[in-house]
């Protein structure tokens, strides 16, 4: 099987584009690059799909050379409609943010920018915080003298005493028939 070089070439040029446009803070750009990756994967599938034109199943049995690969058909299909699903969603998210922002770029939040004014010192100093004390432990039980589970044998049975309610038979000569 002989693979077209210029869809070859053309499947690359989506792919670069693609991952280029998602990398983007704007919402549409990350759109458009999520089509170019589907239109990518899509090429992608045509061209390992074996000859073009051929029906799947076209072709004698005693020669499987003839016969075209179902299974890249199927997986096309499923991209087309994951790619719309995705895209549905993405349209709905880039009109959400149009509507409370006004814009459809995603911005850091107070969060991120303290994280990234954070320096090395206070990150080495995070890992100070464990003691040799709290490396050691392996229970959530330290310092105290009893487990929160007590394992009972059957010679101490006899004394525990059950105040709990326990739902007796009824009797029927009592006349109790609720």
């Amino acid at each position: 099987m002989t693979a077209s070089l210029i869809l070859i070439v053309i499947m690359g040029a989506l792919f670069a584009a693609g991952v280029y446009a998602m990398l983007e803070r704007s919402l549409t750009r990350v759109l458009i690059g999520f089509l170019l990756l589907g239109n990518a994967a899509n090429l992608f599938l045509l061209v390992v799909m074996g000859e073009p034109g051929v029906a799947p199943f076209f072709g004698a049995a005693d020669s499987p050379d003839e016969m075209s690969d179902p299974l890249p058909q199927a997986l096309t299909l499923t991209a087309i409609v994951i790619t719309f699903a995705v895209s549905a969603f993405l349209l709905a998210l880039i009109y959400r943010s149009w509507q409370l922002g006004q814009a459809d770029t995603v911005e850091d939040d107070e969060a991120d920018l303290a994280l990234r004014e954070r320096d090395a010192e206070d990150q080495d100093t995070m890992g100070d915080e464990i003691t040799d004390e709290d490396d050691d432990a392996t229970t959530d039980f330290i310092g105290t003298d009893t487990a929160p589970i007590v394992v009972l044998h059957h010679r101490d049975l006899d004394a525990i005493r059950d105040d709990a309610p326990t739902d007796s038979p009824r009797n029927p000569t009592s006349g109790d028939d609720r």
